[in-house]
């Protein structure tokens, strides 16, 4: 058995780390104008991708030793050379050097994640798929055509993101260590996912369905794949984030994961103009 321990969130935050310097890396090769970078500070990876991107900010400060006041002023000097907001998403695990100085700082909580996982022998149960619903791994040849998918899937939540979302999806799709899933029905693409893995952990992202897809088993149906795929690989975990509360995380417990922990996202506090 897994126990939702400091272990575990060391395993998960270095994960989220390689995962997001990956994406760091492709922006870097794909879109070299947005001056994506990332360095690794005290185990933490900071990461620049974008003024506005939801990957700026650091991973995993705190888990792996304490945290120094020189250790946080090399991270922020390499957001503020960037024109960067300053954010950390910190696991409520880590070394409480990371609290005492994002305090003395001025730092507020802005955000809250449940990390959530599962074990990869739990996932042999039988999911109830729709046999009309097919899914595959896409190749290089349909990274635009994964892309697509995803980012329909957001035009009813975010119809003024969609080349924002269609980016995200054609970087994401070209990430070292990412496997793109899709799922079609009579080879009309209506869905995808994404599979992260790094070293036994796998990470279960990019879900999204077109309007007309919706309700009809495609986001069960590329859990279903991309845990057996990740099983085959040797992980021995599958993660994921959701808001709190939200539908995603009760989708998510729905078919075998229970949050390990609520994560932090921390910012500077905006000084107000006298």
């Amino acid at each position: 058995m897994i126990f939702a321990d400091f272990n575990l969130s060391q395993r998960i935050e270095r994960t989220e780390a390689l995962i997001t310097a990956a994406f760091a890396d492709a922006r870097a090769k794909i879109s070299p104008e947005y001056g994506a970078k990332w360095i690794e500070v005290a185990g933490a990876f900071a990461i620049f991708d974008g003024i506005e991107s939801p990957c700026t900010q650091t991973f995993g400060l705190g888990m792996f030793g304490e945290v120094t006041a020189a250790d946080l002023d090399k991270i922020e000097t390499f957001f503020k050379e960037r024109n960067s907001p300053i954010l950390h998403e910190v696991s409520p695990l880590a070394d409480a050097s990371v609290l005492a100085l994002l305090n003395e700082r001025g730092y507020t909580p802005i955000e809250y994640t449940n990390v959530m996982f599962q074990t990869l022998n739990a996932s042999d149960r039988n999911l109830a798929l729709n046999p009309k619903i097919s899914t595959r791994i896409i190749g290089e040849d349909k990274v635009l055509l994964w892309a697509e998918t995803s980012a329909n899937g957001w035009i009813t939540e975010m119809p003024d993101h969609v080349d924002f979302m269609k980016e995200f999806g054609r970087i994401s799709a070209s990430c070292v260590g990412c496997y793109s899933f899709l799922a079609e029905i009579d080879e009309k693409p209506i869905a995808t996912g994404a599979l992260f893995i790094f070293d036994g952990v796998a990470e279960a992202a990019g879900a999204s369905t077109i309007p007309e897809g919706r309700k009809q088993g495609a986001q069960t149906a590329l859990l279903d794949a991309r845990l057996k795929f990740a099983k085959e690989k040797g992980c021995d975990i599958v993660i994921m984030g959701a808001s709190p509360g939200s539908q995603s995380q009760k989708n998510a417990e729905k078919n075998g994961f229970r949050i390990a922990y609520t994560r932090t996202k921390w910012g500077l506090k905006v000084k107000s103009e006298k």
